[in-house]
């Protein structure tokens, strides 16, 4: 049975006990009540729901590593790593069920699981990016470069990463109530901005999609059967499970951490309404997969070495048009027309001679049959 102690308050002036800590006596598997000074999770973790989840990320994991190698997606390493920490979680998880007085575990289980679903989120940022640069003709939304939006969101998503990292550090097994309750706000506030960078990013991706239908309905583009609007109700669909994620965590650590606030104190909750959506979300991107529309060169971002190379070309085609016109070439339609030289005028005057002029035109070309008087035929 587990045995409580209580302990006296430093106070000298206090006579009577005041219970400060409840440790209980382990159980089986090392549980004890989510109230004990001893106890690492809130609540009994279920060792078959562990390993059911392990396996089924697991089976994703592989998925997932298998068709960034068939389509050669080499920012598929992200969706990888937010897949593999979430099977690394419910490892630990299982782990942790039959060692609850591990506090490795449980701190590992946790910190994986809060995190995980920030490299899902970049991963929708890259897949959307590249999206645009392959289908939108002017490689932009409400311009923002398509090159640019994955890159401002995935550092925005690394903000949010730092801080929920930070706070989730803070919700180690054994921490004092006062820094529980700042980890959970510092979480709060990470999960908050998260939110917030994928309601601007859906704007972006809602703008494209209307835009590409137009152009579409317009004849300017042509996208028949290159299935971009699967990808994109895919993302639609993952952003929208990872809002529910979201959400969830919001209302759990606002609500405190009180036995009156049910959330955190059943596991039930955790699984149904963080695991399973980010197994909803990875299984569409995996059936869904980026590499399945995102085809040919123009599906991938130009190498920050042909990039150099761009600029460079540019820079010198500018420098020799400058070039050009300070030593009197001159022209729109043709690269180089020589300048009107004194020796080009008297040329041109015989040229002109008996040609009719004018007043507007100037000299005009004799019509087709017409003759100089010197027998020359015109031209």
């Amino acid at each position: 049975m587990p045995t409580s102690t209580t302990s006296l308050p430093s106070s000298a002036s206090t006579t009577t006990a005041t219970p400060t800590c409840t440790t209980a006596v382990p159980g089986k598997y090392g549980y004890v009540p989510p109230e004990a000074c001893n106890a690492n999770w809130s609540y009994n973790p279920s060792f078959s729901a562990a390993i059911a989840f392990t396996t089924l990320f697991g089976l994703l994991t592989l998925a997932q590593i298998t068709l960034a190698f068939i389509y050669r997606k080499g920012f598929c390493w992200v969706m990888i790593m937010g897949v593999l920490w979430e099977t690394l979680s419910f490892i630990f998880r299982a782990l942790g069920a039959h060692h609850q007085q591990s506090t490795p575990y449980a701190f590992a289980a946790n910190l994986l699981f809060l995190l995980a679903p920030l490299w899902i989120n970049a991963f929708a940022y890259m897949t959307a990016g590249r999206l645009i640069w392959m289908f939108h003709p002017a490689k932009r939304v409400l311009k923002v470069k398509a090159m640019s939006i994955g890159k401002y969101f995935v550092w925005l998503d690394i903000f949010s990463f730092i801080v929920q990292g930070i706070g989730g550090t803070m919700l180690s097994p054994g921490a004092s109530a006062s820094t529980m309750k700042t980890g959970k706000n510092v979480y709060m506030t990470g999960v908050g901005v998260q939110q917030l960078f994928i309601l601007l990013f859906i704007g972006l991706i809602v703008k494209f999609h209307v835009e590409v239908n137009q152009l579409e309905r317009n004849g300017v583009v042509n996208h028949a059967g290159k299935r971009w609007r699967w990808l994109t109700y895919a993302l639609y669909a993952a952003l929208v499970l990872i809002t529910i994620r979201i959400i969830y965590r919001l209302v759990e650590f606002s609500a405190g951490t009180d036995v009156s606030n049910p959330l955190p104190y059943h596991e039930g909750y955790a699984l149904g309404l963080d695991a399973v959506p980010m197994f909803l979300a990875i299984s569409i991107l995996t059936i869904i997969h980026p590499g399945t529309v995102l085809k040919g060169p123009e599906s991938e971002f130009p190498s920050r070495k042909e990039r150099r190379a761009e600029k460079k070309a540019i820079k010198a085609a500018k420098k020799e048009a400058k070039a050009a016109k300070k030593n009197g070439f001159v022209g729109k339609d043709i690269a180089y027309s020589p300048a009107y030289t004194p020796a080009a005028q008297s040329s041109n005057e015989q040229l002109m001679q008996g040609m009719p002029r004018d007043v507007e035109l100037g000299y005009l070309a004799p019509h087709p049959g017409e003759q100089q008087q010197s027998g020359v035929a015109r031209y």
